[in-house]
C-alpha cells in the first residue's frame, strides 16, 4: 500500500472508531454469524398488515429429497438478488420458500432404501409405506432449506410450505372438485406414456424425447384371400405387431386403395385384420401401408376410434408381453420379444428389409427408461378451455417473458395444448378424491372424505391413484397464501410479481400456473417470467450425476464463500445464455468472484484506517472537492444508474459487470491509488477531508450496489465503517440514488486523460519489451489546460501508477532522440525516451530483420493475389484466406516501420 500507515489515534478526532478488518478475508468466519443476525432480527419477514408496497416471488419448490445442485445455485441466487434489490428500494419484498413432495422421485428414493433390506413397498402395504416416506421427509426434508440459507437466500422462512401440507392439500382437493364439476376433469381409456420402471403413467411433458439411432423394419403381411400376395408395412417397434387390428392406406392412394375392404393375415398371430382407408396415412411414406395398433400408439388409437377397431394391449405394466399375445411371447421383456418376433418373421420369409433410422424416443423424466405408449384407464384435465385465457394474457402483453424469444415457445405450447393425464400409479402424493360405491357403482367426487355412498349407503373404495406432482405445483403462487380461503395474505400478496425458473419447465409448470391463476383466482400469478440459462461444464455438457461433471454449491461455498459463488454465477449468466463452469478446476471456475472479494476487502481494509465518524457522516459536496473526487462521484452516479436500470430489466449480468468494473477499476485501481497521499494528510486537512468524505460516500454507495449479489462481505465491511456496529445493516437499504449533483463531465475528461497517459505508457512498455518493473522517464506534450492542471495536481500518484521516474510536460516532443511515441484522444502526445532503457542498436537491427522478412512474405502474397489463375481457380475460402494474410502482413509492417523510426537512424 505504498508505505502508508494509518494516522495514529492522536491524530484522529475524538469521534474516530478503530474498526479494523482482519488482514485476510475469510468468508467462513463471517457468513454464518451475519446470517444468524438476520434471522434473529427477522429482517426477511413481511406481515400482511404492515405491507404497503409488496414485491413477491414464490420460489420454484425444490424436491424435498433433492440435494442442492448448481442449477439451484444459479436460480436461487437470481431470485435473492431481485428480492434484496427491491427490499433495499423500500418495497415489502417477500420470497415464499418451500419444497415439493416430488411423487415419483421421493417414492423411488424410499423404495431403493427398502430394497437394501430386501423389502418392497408391497411388503409394507400402502399405509405403512406412506408412513415410511413421511419419516424420510421429516428426517431429510429440511436439508435443502438449510442449504439455501447457507447460500444467503433471504426467504421469509416463517412462510415455508410443502406441497403435501394440510393447507395445500385442501387447495388440491378444491381444484380437482371444481374442475370435475365444470366437466374439465374426466376419466377414460386413452393412450398414455407408461414408465415400466416407475410403473406409472406420465404426462406428455414428462416423457422427454431424445433423438435415437434405431432401425426401421419392413414387414410383409400376407393377403388373406390371395396366396402369394402381400402388403408391406414399416415399424420401429415390431413387437407391437402382436396387437395390430388393421392395416391402413390413404383413401386417395391410387396404388393401394383397391385393397380397402380386404383382409390380411397377421403373421405369428393368425388373426385376420381388415385393410382400411384413413386420411392420417402418408401415402408417400414407404409402401403406403401402415400397421394400426390402437392400444400402443396415440395416432393408431385415433384411427381405431374412427373405425371402431378393437384395442389389444399386449403388454403388462412392467413391459413384458401379456396374455393377450401368443403363448410363445408371453412373459418376455419387450426388447427380448422384439428379437424373437424378428427372428420368427425372418424364418417365415416375412422380414423384407431393416434400415438404420433416426427417430425421437420418449424417456421417463425421472429414471430415463424408454416409455411405452399404451392404452390405460386414467384421469385427465381438458386443457384447451384453460389455455385460451392464458394465451390471451400473453397476446395482450400482460404476461412478459425474459428473454422475449420464450414467448413464442409459450405460444406454441398453448396453441397446441393437449389434455393432461393427471393420475399416477403411485402411493406417495395427493390421493385422487374419488370414491366408488361397492354396492351400486356410484362415483363420488368430494372435498371431504365420505363415510358411505350417498345413494345407497354402501361401502366406498377410494381411487388408488395419486395426482401428478405438478397438479399441486401449478397452484403454488396462491395455495401458499392460503387459497381457497380469502386470507389477508392472499389479498395483499397475490398476484406475485416475478418468476425465475428454467426454460425446460416452461410448460410443465409456468404455463400451468398461468392457467390455474386465471381460472381459480381470476388474475395472472405473476407478470414477468425470467428464464435463465443452463449450467454446463467446461466442454459445454449439461451438468448431471450420470456424467460425473456436477458441481456441489456447498463445496464451492465452503472453499470460496457464498459471495464468491453468487457473484461468479450472476456475472457469468448473461440473460438467456448458458454458463460454463469447469468442474475439474473449481479454483479457475470461481476465480472471478473470489478475487473480487479479496480485492474489495484489501482496499476497504486500507481505507478504513484513515476514516473518522465525521468523514462517514459528511456529504462530500460540502467539502473542497478536487478533480479526482469529482470524477469518482460522477462515475459512481453513472454506475448506480446503469446498475439500477439493468436490475429493473432483469439483466443481472450487466448490473454485476458494470459494478465490478467500477469497483475494481475506477475505485480500487485509480481513485484509491491517487487518494492515498491525501488520506494521509500530505496535501493538508482540506484535501484530506474531501478525499476521506468522498472515499466513505462512494464506498458506502457501492457496498449497497453489491449487497443484493454479495450480501455477506458487503454487510461485514459496512458494519466496520467508523460509527457503525453490528446493529447496523444494509438489508433494508436505502438503495443509492446519487442524482445529478454529482455530474462532472470536465473532471471525467481530465481523469480520462490521466488514465490514457498511464495506459499509453504501459502499452509502449509492452511494445518495446521494457521490463514492467523498470521505472522510465516520460514526456507529455501539447496537453490541454485541464489535463495539464490534473497532471500537476496528481503527479505523485501518476508516477506510481505508471512506474515512471519522471513525467515532464513540454510544448513539443523531443526531436532526433530515439523514443516510443503515442497520441491521446485529446491531441496530447506521450513520448518515452528509449536511450538507456533498451539496447537501441540491437532492437533497431532486430526490427529491421523482421521488416525484411515480412516484406518478402507480403510480396509473395501479393503475387498470388495478382495471378488470375490462382484467383479464378482456387476455392473461394482459400482466396479469402490469402487476402486476410496479405492484410495482416501490411498491418504488421506499418507497426514495425513506426517502431524502427522510434529507434532513430543509427
Amino acid at each position: 500500500m505504498g508505505g502508508l500507515h494509518p494516522r495514529s489515534n492522536d491524530a484522529m478526532s475524538d469521534e474516530t472508531t478503530t474498526h479494523e478488518l482482519s488482514a485476510r478475508f475469510d468468508p467462513t468466519g463471517i457468513e454464518a454469524p451475519i446470517y444468524q443476525r438476520w434471522i434473529e432480527r427477522n429482517v426477511f419477514h413481511v406481515d400482511a398488515a404492515d405491507a404497503t408496497a409488496p414485491y413477491v416471488i414464490a420460489i420454484p419448490p425444490p424436491n424435498v429429497t433433492a440435494a442442492l445442485h448448481m442449477g439451484h445455485g444459479l436460480n436461487n441466487t437470481i431470485q435473492d438478488v431481485l428480492i434484496r434489490f427491491q427490499r433495499m428500494r423500500g418495497r415489502d419484498a417477500m420470497w415464499i420458500p418451500g419444497t415439493d413432495h416430488a411423487g415419483i422421485a421421493t417414492q423411488n428414493v424410499v423404495e431403493r432404501h427398502l430394497a437394501e433390506n430386501a423389502l418392497t413397498r408391497h411388503d409394507l402395504g400402502r399405509e405403512r409405506f406412506v408412513d415410511r416416506v413421511w419419516e424420510w421427509v421429516d428426517q431429510y426434508g429440511s436439508t435443502i432449506i438449510e442449504q439455501l440459507k447457507t447460500m444467503g437466500c433471504s426467504c421469509d422462512w416463517e412462510r415455508t410450505r410443502f406441497t403435501l401440507d394440510e393447507g395445500l392439500s385442501r387447495a388440491v382437493r378444491e381444484v380437482f372438485v371444481r374442475l370435475y364439476e365444470k366437466g374439465l376433469v374426466y376419466r377414460g381409456n386413452y393412450i398414455i406414456n407408461w414408465c415400466p420402471r416407475c410403473l406409472t403413467a406420465l404426462s406428455n411433458e414428462e416423457a422427454e424425447h431424445q433423438d435415437s439411432r434405431g432401425r426401421l423394419y419392413h414387414l410383409r403381411y400376407p393377403l388373406a384371400d390371395a396366396e402369394g400376395e402381400y402388403v408391406v408395412v414399416a415399424t420401429t417397434r415390431p413387437e407391437t405387431m402382436l396387437g395390430d387390428t388393421a392395416v391402413a392406406v390413404h383413401p386417395s392412394d391410387e396404388r393401394n386403395r383397391h385393397l380397402v375392404g380386404r383382409q390380411v393375415e397377421l403373421p405369428l398371430v393368425g388373426r385376420r385384420i381388415p385393410v382400411i382407408a384413413d386420411d392420417y396415412v402418408d401415402p408417400e411414406f414407404g409402401s403406403g401401408f401402415v400397421k394400426v395398433t390402437p392400444a400402443h400408439d396415440p395416432n393408431d388409437f385415433e384411427i381405431g376410434l374412427r373405425h371402431d377397431l378393437p384395442r389389444i394391449d399386449i403388454m403388462n405394466d412392467d413391459a413384458t408381453i401379456s396374455e393377450q399375445a401368443p403363448a410363445a411371447y408371453r412373459g418376455l421383456d419387450r426388447f427380448e420379444a422384439r428379437k424373437r418376433v424378428l427372428d420368427d418373421l425372418e424364418a417365415q420369409g416375412l422380414l423384407v428389409e431393416v434400415e438404420e433410422h433416426e427417430h425421437s424416443v420418449g424417456h421417463c423424466y425421472r429414471c430415463s427408461t424408454a416409455v411405452e405408449p399404451r392404452l390405460s384407464l386414467q384421469w385427465f384435465v381438458r386443457m384447451k378451455p384453460l389455455a385460451e385465457p392464458a394465451l390471451k394474457a400473453y397476446h395482450e402483453g400482460r404476461l412478459r417473458f425474459h428473454p422475449e424469444r420464450f414467448g413464442s415457445t409459450y405460444e406454441h405450447w398453448m396453441t397446441n395444448v393437449r389434455d393432461w393425464c393427471i393420475s399416477r400409479q403411485l402411493w406417495w402424493g395427493h390421493r385422487i378424491p374419488v370414491w366408488y360405491c361397492q354396492e351400486c357403482g356410484e362415483v363420488l367426487v368430494a372435498r371431504e372424505d365420505p363415510s358411505e355412498c350417498a345413494s345407497c349407503g354402501g361401502a366406498l373404495e377410494q381411487d388408488p391413484d395419486v395426482l401428478d406432482t405438478w397438479f399441486s405445483s401449478w397452484l403454488w403462487p396462491f395455495s401458499t397464501l392460503g387459497w381457497p380461503e380469502e386470507t389477508d395474505d392472499l389479498a395483499k400478496f397475490y398476484p406475485t410479481h416475478t418468476l425465475s425458473t428454467a426454460p425446460e419447465i416452461l410448460f410443465f409448470w409456468v404455463a400451468r400456473m398461468v392457467m390455474a391463476g386465471l381460472e381459480f383466482v381470476g388474475e395472472l400469478p405473476f407478470t414477468d417470467v425470467l428464464l435463465h440459462g443452463t449450467v454446463r461444464d467446461g466442454s459445454g455438457r449439461r451438468m448431471s450425476k450420470s456424467l460425473g461433471n456436477g458441481v456441489d454449491p456447498l463445496e464451492v461455498v465452503g472453499r470460496f464463500g457464498a459471495d464468491a459463488m453468487r457473484f461468479t454465477l450472476v456475472n457469468s449468466a448473461a440473460l438467456g445464455t448458458d454458463l460454463q463452469l469447469d468442474h475439474e478446476d473449481l479454483d479457475s471456475a470461481f476465480r472471478v468472484g473470489r478475487n473480487f472479494a479479496n480485492k474489495m476487502w484489501n482496499a476497504v481494509r486500507f481505507g478504513l484506517g484513515y476514516l473518522t465518524e465525521d468523514d462517514v457522516r459528511t456529504n462530500p459536496l460540502d467539502t473542497q472537492l478536487e478533480v479526482t473526487d469529482r470524477w469518482i462521484l460522477d462515475r459512481f452516479a453513472a454506475t448506480a444508474v446503469a446498475a439500477t436500470d439493468a436490475l429493473e430489466r432483469f439483466r443481472l449480468h450487466d448490473a454485476a459487470e458494470v459494478t465490478y468494473q467500477f469497483v475494481w477499476g475506477d475505485f480500487c485501481d485509480w481513485y484509491l491509488e491517487l487518494a492515498k497521499m491525501r488520506l494521509r494528510g500530505d496535501r493538508g486537512e482540506a484535501s484530506r477531508a474531501a478525499a476521506a468524505a468522498t472515499f466513505a460516500f462512494v464506498l458506502d454507495g457501492w457496498l449497497r450496489l453489491l449487497q443484493p449479489i454479495m450480501p455477506f462481505i458487503t454487510e461485514e465491511m459496512y458494519c466496520h465503517l467508523p460509527g457503525r456496529t453490528d446493529e447496523d445493516s444494509l438489508v433494508n437499504g436505502p438503495w443509492p440514488e446519487p442524482g445529478e449533483d454529482f455530474e462532472a463531465p470536465d473532471a471525467v475528461g481530465a481523469v480520462s486523460g490521466l488514465q490514457e497517459i498511464v495506459g499509453a505508457v504501459r502499452n509502449l512498455r509492452s511494445d518495446y519489451g521494457i521490463d514492467p518493473a523498470k521505472r522510465v522517464d516520460v514526456v507529455v506534450a501539447r496537453a490541454p489546460a485541464s489535463l495539464a492542471e490534473a497532471l500537476t495536481v496528481e503527479m505523485e500518484g501518476l508516477l506510481r501508477l505508471g512506474r515512471m521516474s519522471s513525467l515532464e510536460m513540454l510544448e513539443v516532443v523531443p526531436v532526433g532522440e530515439p523514443g516510443a511515441h503515442g497520441v491521446l484522444r485529446s491531441g496530447a502526445e506521450v513520448f518515452l525516451p528509449l536511450a538507456g532503457v533498451v539496447d537501441v542498436a540491437r532492437e533497431r537491427d532486430r526490427t529491421q530483420a523482421e521488416i525484411d522478412r515480412l516484406q518478402d512474405l507480403l510480396a509473395g502474397s501479393r503475387g498470388r493475389l495478382e495471378d488470375r489463375r490462382f484467383v479464378d481457380r482456387a476455392p473461394a475460402e482459400v482466396v479469402e484466406r490469402e487476402r486476410d494474410k496479405c492484410r495482416s502482413f501490411e498491418e504488421r509492417l506499418t507497426v514495425l516501420v513506426e517502431k524502427r523510426e522510434a529507434f532513430g537512424s543509427g
